[in-house]
């Protein structure tokens, strides 16, 4: 190749040009993440490196990093932005060079897609699912969060109905409130029939009564689940934490803040 060629993407060769990085320096497109031919590499990337003597200026969020053959400092390209083997995207924001709906040779600059697997089944990176009728969830960077669909009503005792309890109806996903009565089962309608039977000026024991616990608040690191009961030495309802971990978080890239994601009451996602 001649030397008063013009470089991709830059000046032709010896027009303030410097020897950056000399001619010893590692072919990269030869490594098994690439995989170029080797003609195709030679043609590409020129050695010895010649790069420009000031190295470009680049828009607020575009890192100054290596060109794909290891020569020169270039601008990253940041989302959405085209790319190719020469123009390499922003490493650092997860991004990578997705080629597969653009012509040959080109890409844009996108996330790494990371799936989560579900009883089984992969479910790709934003896709909502149902894993059973009770729960809608969605996949989030390899990792996933529910909201429950069944509500989580509380139901406290009162002189018609004094030992409530949710119970599985067959035929029906959710759960559904029956008042008990002693020994006996009666469906809410039929409470007072059977409240004229327990005098609410009567001490009764306290029965164990609770939600499940919701899920749990962060989508990666410490968070907290919640849920209804009345298991304290006093028998009243109250809201009980603990902490939760659905899975550990990635590590983030150095000099950025830590971020937090979930879900929002709606079960809208919150960035």
């Amino acid at each position: 190749m001649d030397i008063n060629t013009p470089l991709p993407g830059g000046s032709p060769a010896g027009t303030s040009l410097a020897n950056s990085h000399g001619a010893g320096k590692r072919l990269l497109c030869t490594s098994p993440a690439m995989a170029l031919p080797l003609q195709v590499c030679a043609q590409l990337c020129r050695r010895p490196c010649y790069c420009p003597w000031v190295p470009p200026r680049c828009p607020r969020g575009s890192p100054l990093v290596l060109d794909g053959c290891g020569c020169c400092k270039i601008c990253a390209r940041r989302l959405g932005e085209p790319c190719d083997f020469l123009h390499v995207c922003d490493q650092s924001q997860g991004l990578v060079c997705d080629y597969s709906a653009a012509p040959m040779g080109r890409g844009t600059c996108n996330y790494i897609e990371e799936g989560c697997e579900v009883n089984g089944r992969v479910y790709r990176d934003g896709e909502v699912f149902q894993p059973s009728c009770k729960l809608q969830c969605r996949c989030l960077d390899g990792g996933f969060t529910c909201i429950p669909l069944c509500q989580e009503d509380v139901r406290l005792p009162t002189p018609d109905c004094p030992y409530p309890r949710r119970v599985e109806v067959p035929g029906k996903c959710c759960p559904e409130w029956i008042c008990e009565a002693r020994d006996q089962h009666l469906p809410l309608q039929d409470a007072g029939a059977a409240s004229r039977a327990v005098s609410p000026l009567l001490p009764y024991p306290c029965q164990e009564w609770g939600t499940e616990w919701s899920a749990c608040s962060a989508t990666c690191g410490m968070g907290f689940s919640t849920r209804v009961s009345n298991q304290n030495r006093y028998c009243r309802l109250e809201t009980q934490r603990r902490l939760c971990m659905a899975r550990p978080c990635p590590a983030l890239p150095s000099g950025t803040s830590p971020w937090h994601c979930g879900f929002g009451e709606d079960g809208e996602y919150i960035p």
